[in-house]
């Protein structure tokens, strides 16, 4: 299982698995609230899920609110993304162009680590994206995401190679599970691709069904997790106090 790294180096100093928290807040005022909720709960890396920010549309708001989310959570890295409404997101008021803008602007300000971008944006847009990031030594995310559904064991290797293909920093994959069948699915996945990828990953088996795959998916090579400090973001998503104890519950009986 490879760490994912923040400028170069193993973030959290290599522990595995990280714990990421969302923050999904409408304006300044509730995302600087929900950041000191987040910083009270010590994750290892805070998610801005600016796909529900109420500025989006303005570039000079977007980058301020980040600013302030640097200064509210100075031990946290922070992962932006703008999470498209095809891939369980919110509806933004903008174009797909204006989106892949505001990534490069993020990323030109310097004020995020990380960028989660979707696979099924296509090659171009990812490629805009993808050098905006590397300019700025800003990680990349390539992400895919089903609400609906877990493919099968093949489509989901292929998206996590697809991940790499193009050009991905870490390679996401997040889908829904219908039946527990469909977490062990999620998980054979994830492991695979931690053995072959070559690329740090992240494996999320997401609603009731899936709930065990954010404890255990670290056993299985899933690099990262989420939890709940303030808000959720996805369906299945715990506590972070709780997810936490039960992370280390399972690698004490696993030995480690």
């Amino acid at each position: 299982m490879k760490p994912i790294s923040i400028r170069g180096k193993p973030a959290a100093g290599g522990r595995l698995p990280l714990i990421c928290v969302p923050l999904v807040a409408a304006d300044r005022d509730a995302l600087r609230a929900e950041a000191a909720v987040a910083a009270a709960a010590r994750p290892d890396i805070v998610e801005w899920r600016v796909d529900y920010f109420r500025d989006i549309g303005s570039t000079a708001a977007v980058i301020e609110a980040a600013r302030d989310l640097r200064r509210a959570l100075p031990d946290a890295p922070l992962l932006f993304t703008c999470r498209s409404a095809a891939e369980g997101g919110q509806r933004v008021p903008i174009s797909v162009q204006a989106v892949i803008e505001l990534y490069c602007a993020i990323c030109a300000a310097d004020c995020v680590d990380l960028v989660d971008y979707e696979m099924s944006n296509g090659e171009p847009a990812m490629k805009a994206v993808r050098e905006a990031s590397r300019r700025s030594g800003i990680g990349l995310v390539c992400s895919y995401h089903n609400f609906e559904s877990t493919p099968a064991l093949p489509q989901l290797a292929a998206e996590f190679e697809r991940a790499r293909t193009m050009g991905g920093d870490v390679a996401k994959v997040s889908v829904m599970a219908r039946t527990s069948d469909d977490a062990f699915t999620l998980l054979a996945a994830t492991r695979q691709a931690s053995q072959t990828v070559g690329l740090p990953v992240i494996g999320i088996s997401m609603g009731p069904h899936g709930a065990t795959s954010r404890v255990i998916g670290f056993a299985f090579g899933s690099a990262l997790t989420f939890g709940v400090a303030a808000a959720s973001s996805a369906p299945g998503q715990m506590p972070v106090a709780e997810l936490r104890a039960a992370i280390e519950a399972v690698r004490g009986a696993l030995g480690g």
